[in-house]
C-alpha cells in the first residue's frame, strides 16, 4: 500500500529549482529580445547615427527613418526650399533639414496591404480546409489513411527553393504571376498540410460520444460538427492559425520569385530601401517594426488560446 502510494505522490520542487527555473526563462526572454530592441532603436536613429561605429546607445532620435519610409524625396537648392511655406508636418521638417521635400508616398503601404491580404486570406483557407480534412481522418475509415497523411506532410520537407522553378513556371502559364490570388493559392497549398496535422490531434481528443448523442437528439453530422466539434477544437484552431499565419506574413523566397510589382508583399520589398548614401537603415528598420505590429497583436489576442492549444491533451487523467 505505501508503495503504491509512494508511486503515485508528486514531488514538488523546491524553492530554490524554481528561482533557478525563473531566472533562466528571464534570460531567455531577454535574449531574444534584444534584437527586437535593437530594430526599434534603429529605426529611431539618423541615418549617421545607424551606422556609426562603436554603435551608439545614447542618441537623439529622430522620426527621419519613418518619414523616409513612407515617403518619396527629391533633392532641391536651399533657396527653392526657403522659399516654401511653413512645413505642414513633422515628415516634412525632417525632409527640409535634409535640403529635401516630399514628392509623394512610397509604396510601402501597398506593400504591407498586400501582406495584410494574402497572408490572413491563405491562413483562413488553410484552417478551414486544414479542419474539414482532419475532421474526415479522425472520424471516419479513410483508405490509406496513414499513408496519405505522411504524403501530406512530404510536402513540407523540401525547402521552398526546390520547387520555386516549376511554380514559376507553372504560375507564368496560368497568368497567376504577380497576383494576390496565385500567392493566396499557394500558401494555402503550403499550410494546409501543417494545419491537417495539427488539427487532427486537436479533433482525436475529442470525445466521439458527443457527437453522437447531438445525432440521437436530431442533429445531422454538419450540424453536430458545427456545433459541438468546432467549439470545443478552437484552441486547436486558433494554434494552427497562429502557425500558418507566420508562415505565411514571414515567407521570402516564393514572394521574391513570383510578385515584383502589384502583388509585392513587404519582406521582398523592405530590403530594397536605398537612400543617398547606400542602405537606408533606419528606413529598414522602421518597416521592420511595423510590420511585426501585425503578428504581434494576433499573437497577443490568441495567446491564452495558443497556450492552451500547445498544452491540449498533454496531461490526461
Amino acid at each position: 500500500m505505501s508503495s503504491a502510494n509512494s508511486a503515485h505522490s508528486v514531488v514538488e520542487p523546491s524553492f530554490t529549482s524554481k528561482r533557478i527555473a525563473g531566472a533562466i526563462v528571464i534570460l531567455y526572454a531577454l535574449i531574444t529580445l534584444v534584437p527586437l530592441v535593437w530594430i526599434f532603436l534603429t529605426s529611431i536613429k539618423s541615418p549617421p547615427d545607424s551606422i556609426s561605429y562603436p554603435p551608439k546607445i545614447v542618441f537623439t532620435p529622430s522620426l527621419e527613418g519613418y518619414c523616409n519610409l513612407l515617403t518619396t524625396r527629391t533633392r532641391q537648392t536651399p533657396e527653392y526650399i526657403a522659399s516654401l511655406p511653413e512645413p505642414t508636418g513633422t515628415c516634412d521638417e525632417v525632409t527640409r533639414k535634409r535640403n529635401m521635400v516630399i514628392a509623394g508616398p512610397s509604396n510601402f503601404l501597398p506593400r504591407f496591404i498586400n501582406s495584410l491580404v494574402i497572408a490572413f486570406g491563405s491562413t483562413f483557407l488553410a484552417v478551414l480546409l486544414g479542419t474539414m480534412a482532419a475532421y474526415g481522418f479522425s472520424r471516419f475509415r479513410v483508405p490509406l489513411a496513414d499513408d496519405l497523411l505522411f504524403f501530406i506532410l512530404s510536402t513540407r520537407m523540401m525547402p521552398p527553393i526546390a520547387v520555386a522553378i516549376p511554380i514559376y513556371l507553372m504560375y507564368r502559364e496560368l497568368g497567376l504571376s504577380d497576383t494576390a490570388l496565385g500567392m493566396i493559392l499557394l500558401y494555402t497549398a503550403v499550410n494546409v498540410s501543417l494545419a491537417v496535422w495539427l488539427l487532427k490531434g486537436f479533433i482525436d481528443e475529442i470525445p466521439r460520444e458527443y457527437e453522437e448523442a447531438a445525432m440521437i437528439d436530431g442533429y445531422t453530422r454538419l450540424q453536430a460538427f458545427r456545433k459541438v466539434v468546432l467549439p470545443q477544437a478552437t484552441t486547436g484552431i486558433a494554434a494552427t492559425a497562429i502557425f500558418c499565419l507566420i508562415f505565411a506574413w514571414n515567407e521570402y523566397a516564393f514572394a521574391a520569385l513570383l510578385t515584383s510589382g502589384s502583388a509585392q508583399t513587404a519582406p521582398p520589398f523592405i530590403p530594397t530601401i536605398i537612400g543617398e548614401g547606400g542602405q537606408d537603415w533606419p528606413a529598414v528598420a522602421a518597416g521592420t517594426t511595423i510590420f511585426l505590429i501585425p503578428i504581434l497583436v494576433f499573437t497577443i489576442l490568441l495567446r491564452k488560446q495558443l497556450l492552451r492549444g500547445i498544452t491540449f491533451g498533454a496531461v490526461r487523467k
